[in-house]
């Protein structure tokens, strides 16, 4: 699990608590940023805040958040899976972003010719998901 400059034991802290903020937020009916959760994680963990002007660092949240998605997957499988990662999308942005649609097809979730309304409905759906699964009475999707 090594890369992007993070020693392996760093990469298990911020999954635990990469998924662990999620939870929360699902629970709260809420989505994130990227932003705020590269903030909270570092605040939780310790480890450097994720540096978004590098292709290298947006690359490793991107990991990172496939990392989550399988993780919470092992702890709490569900069928057909719900990822955890679709609560994250960029400021200012109503939608998920496009590494989220390659997981998703790459976990055989979304067909890998699906639409861009498709791919939205796909979003609304999993976060719909995501909340009915963690008890949050949802006030945006």
């Amino acid at each position: 699990m090594p890369g992007y400059g993070r020693a392996d034991s760093e990469w298990d802290v911020l999954v635990d608590a990469g998924r662990g903020f999620l939870v929360e937020r699902a629970k709260l009916g809420k989505l994130t940023s990227y932003t705020e959760l590269s903030v909270t994680l570092a605040k939780r963990t310790g480890c450097r805040a994720f540096n978004f002007d590098r292709a290298d660092e947006r690359a490793a949240v991107g990991h990172l958040l496939g990392l989550i998605v399988e993780r919470d997957q092992e702890i709490a499988p569900s069928d057909p899976p719900v990822m955890l990662s679709a609560l994250v999308n960029y400021l200012g942005a109503n939608d998920a972003g496009s590494g989220f649609y390659q997981l998703a097809k790459d976990l055989r979730l979304l067909p890998m010719s699906a639409s861009a309304d498709e791919k939205f409905e796909f979003w609304i759906t999993q976060v719909k998901r995501l909340y009915e699964r963690h008890g949050a009475s949802p006030a945006v999707a």
